[in-house]
């Protein structure tokens, strides 16, 4: 969940969803260069380099500067002690299916002097246009994250999933096997691109991430812990207002009209959208969507329309979206639809967590209710797992507590993270 499903006002639909809006094309990667050692580009390993290009050199002063004037509410600043480099990095990866394809993602290096640096990554929340993440989009939204972890002396490596950015295809959103792989092999990227630049990222990686992020975060952080990577290790994970229970309360909440009604709307119809593209849940848009939806509704999330567009295509409320059967598919989840989401609220149910891990939320939180923190916590303490639940209290961003999750829990997370040795 994301800033696609914030608080609408009639004066305010034509203006949203653009707050990360980004002018940079995501056809092509201007200014980028093969990297890394002879072959690497083109060996077909996962997380080889295809191209880097730099983007941005911030000092600390003008990193501070673009966090606290954040024009719909400043970033804390309090982390930032060192200026910044970003790298936009394409490489290879596998799909849901284990196919060879590409990502990219956004590498931020702190300007430091040191050699060895402690690695974050940083998962991103819901995201409807390819043009709307870290490595190509120029909004403050879309770069805090990476610049604040940063600038407080962390390499930061900020995948931007399957299908968004300069990936080719649609997103498989909530898919997190594949949001888990994209996050891994963007790590051995950066890994690469750090050491032609001299510097070398250490083995323990702290996970975090937001929303959609914060049980893509979970997954990375299990891929780790089960050394699915020769290099890197689990220090600790950090996950901000995630929807870990999708299938027993967050899909619950939408349907019932406790989130935002916009959010669910938008939520109900990503679901089987998005869903059906990876495990085949209907023939026909007519089976679970309405007039006119049926018609367009699928194309709307291909990932290269705006978010404005979404909104604007998709009524007011879930009766008008879905058929009576379309319903019935997300309150009672079956067959394919139910598997798929047992893998996905597996974050919390299919594992036990031997780093220390803090979930962080927000209270009234739109989008992704909190009763999903708390149902996270409840299935790792019954597997014998101590959780720490931080609070964020009622955050604001845009009139959204979910965004101002973000913006808290970033630097509450930055400030956990400096502390653990």
């Amino acid at each position: 969940m994301n800033r696609t499903s914030r608080v609408m006002t009639a004066a305010a639909v034509a203006a949203a969803l653009t707050v990360g809006g980004s002018a940079v094309s995501v056809a092509q990667e201007p200014g980028s260069r093969p990297t890394g050692p002879a072959g690497v580009a083109a060996d077909g390993v996962r997380g080889a380099v295809v191209s880097t290009g730099h983007l941005r050199t911030l000092s600390a002063g003008e990193v501070a500067a673009e966090l606290a004037g954040d024009e719909e509410g400043a970033w804390d600043t309090g982390a930032v002690r060192y200026g910044v480099d970003t790298y936009r990095i394409v490489y290879r990866t596998v799909d849901p299916r284990g196919r060879p394809t590409t990502a990219s993602g956004l590498l931020a290096l702190p300007r430091n002097g040191e050699r060895r640096l402690r690695t974050v990554s940083f998962t991103h929340g819901t995201e409807l246009f390819k043009g709307d993440v870290a490595s190509v989009s120029t909004s403050v939204w879309d770069q805090a994250p990476a610049l604040t972890h940063a600038s407080a002396g962390f390499a930061t490596a900020l995948p931007d999933y399957l299908g968004l950015g300069l990936g080719p295809g649609p997103h498989p959103w909530m898919d997190v096997p594949s949001e888990t792989t994209a996050a891994l092999d963007m790590l051995r990227a950066s890994r690469t691109v750090a050491a032609d630049r001299g510097r070398y990222l250490r083995r323990e990686v702290l996970a975090t991430g937001f929303s959609q992020g914060a049980s893509a975060a979970l997954g990375l952080a299990r891929s780790l812990q089960e050394c699915a990577d020769h290099w890197f290790r689990l220090g600790a994970v950090a996950p901000i207002s995630g929807a870990y229970a999708f299938r027993d309360v967050e899909l619950p909440a939408l349907l019932a009209g406790e989130t935002e009604r916009k959010a669910s709307v938008i939520y109900s119809a990503l679901t089987l959208v998005a869903f059906n593209r990876l495990h085949h849940l209907y023939d026909d848009p007519a089976e679970v969507f309405e007039k006119p939806y049926r018609d367009t509704i699928e194309g709307l999330f291909d990932g290269t329309h705006p978010g404005r567009d979404v909104v604007l295509g998709t009524p007011d409320t879930v009766d008008e979206l879905l058929t009576p059967r379309g319903r019935a598919m997300l309150e009672h989840p079956s067959g394919r639809l139910a598997k798929a989401l047992r893998v996905a609220d597996g974050v919390c149910t299919d594992w036990s967590p031997r780093a220390p891990v803090r979930l962080y939320y927000a209270e009234g939180d739109e989008q992704a209710v909190s009763a999903n923190t708390t149902h996270c916590q409840a299935a790792l303490r019954a597997r014998g797992v101590h959780v720490r639940t931080v609070d964020l209290g009622t955050p604001d961003y845009e009139d959204s507590r979910h965004l101002g999750s973000q913006q808290a829990g970033t630097a509450a997370v930055v400030r956990w993270f400096r502390s653990l040795s």
